[in-house]
């Protein structure tokens, strides 16, 4: 299994991470993925508050992977599996938010996932890069979100 483990502090709260998360409408904005595929997705809220079991589907490039919604724990932790991805299987990943003393959030994302065989050194650099590219996201994304 190989793994990966990222951090970033955003300014703004807990509350308004976690509602940039919750909604997948937003990641694009925020992210390292190009679109949300609403016709390969299923379950999402129309409200943005996708609930346990909602499969989210994004565009990277010319590579689709669906998420499937495990856990939700309000404004603390979001668990998810892959649903569909070509380049890896058996991933897990857990979005972690602990309130800072400044009123802000540390945000931790990790994961482990499996890759085909000969994949793995490639896939390692790869996740790595694009998961530090996402938290970053998060953190200055909910950071100017929350000012405006």
């Amino acid at each position: 299994m190989q793994n990966y483990d990222v951090t970033a502090t955003s300014t703004a709260s807990p509350a308004v991470v976690w509602r940039l998360l919750l909604d997948a409408r937003t990641w694009p904005v925020w992210s390292a993925v190009d679109e949300l595929v609403l016709d390969r997705s299923s379950g999402l809220d129309p409200d943005g508050r996708d609930p346990v079991g909602a499969v989210r589907a994004f565009r990277t490039g010319k590579t689709v992977t669906g998420e499937r919604l495990t856990g939700l724990v309000e404004e603390k932790r979001m668990t998810y599996e892959d649903a569909f991805n070509k380049a890896i299987h058996d991933y897990d990943a857990t979005i972690e938010l602990t309130p800072t003393s400044d009123g802000g959030t540390l945000i931790r994302w990790h994961g482990t996932y499996a890759t085909r065989w000969g994949m793995g050194l490639l896939m390692r650099g790869v996740m790595g890069r694009v998961m530090q590219q996402m938290v970053d996201g998060l953190a200055s994304h909910a950071a100017s979100w929350s000012k405006a």
